[in-house]
């Protein structure tokens, strides 16, 4: 019997002190995906079969493999899947891309064992799926995931939005920051992909107010989240096959406060991050501007003396000129004509330069 077991951490050795880093940096800035819960769907499909699952939002197509790997034949939904997806999902039989807006396609598949939502995060989507799921596939388990901040009580729109008017909340493309509680350009935005709806919380806002609205109306529906990368929720239907041993086997992740407490540390120090590149950009910026416009005074300056010296060679060769004697003794002989107005340009040109110099940006005074 070993006397030492570091379960999955990375702890590497006195020979190679650095796995710990590089298992760090070679993950995401940002952990996002379904696949990081791979044990926690194996841990569902220990305590039950599962052998057809519904998967709306199909992210490369990894995930997907991963429901296929535990024995699934997996309908992909996607409305609007690309080249690099399409060929991903062909390649493995067991995935079966199904093109379309959820929940409108759910009535033409086959009733599954797993349904997992992760498509469109807000409240109207999300209580559609919902309602046909639990009143059409009554032993099915639904995981849902974006349960927690930032979209468990506040709508996200993928853009262009498919929904009526009425189920749209006033949105922006400012995002949340778990710094404050109003949005902000320098949040969790979309960059064009989605907005969000402007004001949190209230009646019909958000993944987790749908999922409470549907217990709700159900009544015999089960609920427990995974405080970890957004929210894992699990729904299921009270006495349908496995139910009570899933959310045993789930117990020891839905009562953590170890990974609520990490969780929330982690969006922290993302959005922290999110803010420092904001002002990063913001600066950069503003640094580009200020050095388009010491450019383009020197541009100035240039022509300004390049016009001074011109004037002033010009005026010293008129004074080198031969003046015409005078007609009578004594008269002395009158200036070139338009020599005051040209002395007067010099000193303008001069003035204009020093004006010019002295609001260069950065120039020592």
């Amino acid at each position: 019997m070993t006397r030492r077991d570091f379960g999955a951490a990375a702890a590497g050795s006195p020979g190679d002190p650095h796995e710990q880093a590089r298992a760090a940096r070679e993950q995401p800035l940002l952990l996002h995906s379904m696949s990081v819960f791979r044990e926690l769907y194996e841990a569902i499909s220990g305590c039950r079969e599962i052998a057809t699952v519904v998967e709306v939002g199909v992210e490369s197509g990894q995930v997907s493999s991963l429901y296929a790997d535990l024995g699934a034949t997996v309908h992909c939904v996607e409305p609007a899947p690309d080249d690099d997806l399409r060929a991903v999902l062909a390649e493995d039989p067991r995935l079966n891309l199904v093109e379309g807006l959820s929940p409108a396609v759910l009535p033409g598949l086959p009733v599954a064992d797993l349904y997992v939502l992760d498509g469109d995060h807000n409240y109207a989507v999300v209580r559609d799926e919902l309602a046909w799921i639990m009143a059409n596939a009554p032993d099915a388990v639904v995981v849902l995931h974006d349960v927690l901040w930032p979209c468990g009580r506040r709508d996200f729109y993928y853009q262009p939005s498919p929904l009526d008017p009425e189920d749209l909340h006033p949105a922006t493309a400012d995002g949340p920051t778990v710094w404050h509680d109003d949005l902000t350009p320098a949040g969790f935005v979309g960059g064009g992909a989605f907005t969000v709806a402007e004001h949190a919380g209230g009646p019909r806002n958000g993944v987790l107010t749908a999922v409470e609205d549907a217990l709700d109306e159900a009544g015999d529906w089960r609920f427990r989240i995974v405080p970890a990368v957004f929210g894992f929720g699990v729904l299921a239907r009270a006495g349908s096959p496995g139910a009570d041993e899933i959310f045993e086997a789930l117990r020891p992740y839905t009562s953590s406060r170890l990974l609520a407490a990490m969780e929330n540390n982690r969006i922290a120090s993302y959005t922290r991050i999110l803010q420092l590149q904001y002002e990063a950009e913001a600066r950069t910026d503003d640094t580009n501007r200020l050095t388009e416009t010491v450019a383009a005074q020197q541009r100035e300056i240039a022509r300004l003396r390049s016009e001074l010296d011109r004037s002033r060679t010009e005026l010293a060769a008129r004074r080198r000129e031969p003046q015409e004697p005078a007609e009578k003794p004594g008269q002395s002989v009158a200036p070139p004509a338009g020599e005051p107005e040209l002395g007067e340009a010099v000193s303008h040109l001069g003035r204009a330069l020093s004006a010019r110099l002295r609001r260069t940006p950065g120039r020592p005074r």
